[in-house]
């Protein structure tokens, strides 16, 4: 892996892949997901606020095609000569008609410079018809499906609200990412710091993970913001986000039965809107919080 982290990160997962920088530019084609929308009774998970993950975009409300430009010219500023990656990201990307997908995609792919396409979304939001779709996307650029697992245990999805079970979405990301023909790349985002969690259940996570056949996984901390069911929790003082160094070490701990051969979009959580924060503090410190967590990982 090199001595420059002591993990594999995204951004030499695809220097190798693409042999130049690549850049992710985050759209928003969809404003809801199957929890918000109470489907099958189904509640919204508890952490997630009215913005699903990327506030500036649902306020924009703007074509693909303009979201695109906007970011593409801010990011090629400072990243000349790059390429870039046109990640569906806000909410569950896929809730959203096949034809009305492919058109997206289609758009992505005519943009300038644009390599490939990453897709967020939910296990319980995959239908043979939306793989045959990716599967064909796939063909032509290359294709990555980031799955919201968030925890391998059903206690914690229960607590989480996430309206799946850990079988079920284990189910789901081993068809896909073991089809052998397949040439999507397969990603999971998982949630460190959640109440009662041990050690054994992070160490089998990173089992879990190693078996699944995933090429990369994005961490986050558990974090409250504002107007979420979390923030009444916490506000009851039945939840306390753990301490920077308590996250470290359970990262740390994750990392090292992880295969060195999956790749780490991020360490831990960044707040999509810092004034919709409410704990844990360090969160907001994006670049001291990763650099304290990388020294962490480099102490022996």
């Amino acid at each position: 892996m090199g001595a420059r982290e002591p993990y594999y990160p995204i951004s030499r997962y695809y220097k190798n892949r693409f042999g130049t920088k690549v850049v992710k530019i985050p759209v928003s084609i969809v404003d809801t997901c199957p929890n918000r929308l109470g489907l099958k009774n189904m509640k919204t998970c508890i952490f997630c606020d009215e913005w699903g993950s990327a506030a500036y975009e649902k306020k924009q409300k703007d074509t693909l095609e303009n979201q695109i430009a906007r970011v593409k010219k801010i990011k090629a500023e400072k990243n000349k000569g790059h390429k870039f990656l046109i990640y569906f990201q806000a909410y569950t990307s896929t809730f959203l008609a096949l034809e009305k997908l492919r058109i997206q995609f289609e758009a992505a792919l005519s943009e300038v410079d644009v390599v490939g396409i990453v897709v967020g979304t939910r296990t319980d939001c995959v239908s043979p018809a939306l793989i045959r779709l990716w599967q064909e996307f796939s063909e032509r650029s290359y294709f990555s499906v980031e799955f919201g697992v968030q925890s391998f245990f059903d206690h914690h999805l229960e607590f989480l609200a996430r309206g799946h079970n850990s079988a079920s979405a284990i189910k789901v990301i081993r068809e896909l990412a073991s089809r052998p023909t397949s040439k999507i790349d397969v990603g999971i985002h998982l949630i460190f710091g959640l109440p009662n969690e041990t050690d054994d259940e992070i160490i089998e996570t990173a089992k879990i993970s190693n078996s699944l056949g995933v090429r990369n996984i994005k961490l986050h901390n558990l974090h409250v913001l504002k107007n979420t069911e979390l923030e009444k929790i916490f506000r009851r003082g039945e939840f306390t986000p753990v301490s920077l160094e308590e996250y470290a070490r359970k990262v740390k701990l994750f990392l090292s039965y992880l295969s060195p051969e999956i790749a780490i979009h991020r360490l831990g959580a960044v707040a999509s809107r810092w004034d919709e924060l409410v704990s844990p503090e360090w969160t907001r410190h994006h670049l001291k919080t990763y650099q304290y967590i990388k020294d962490y990982l480099s102490v022996d």
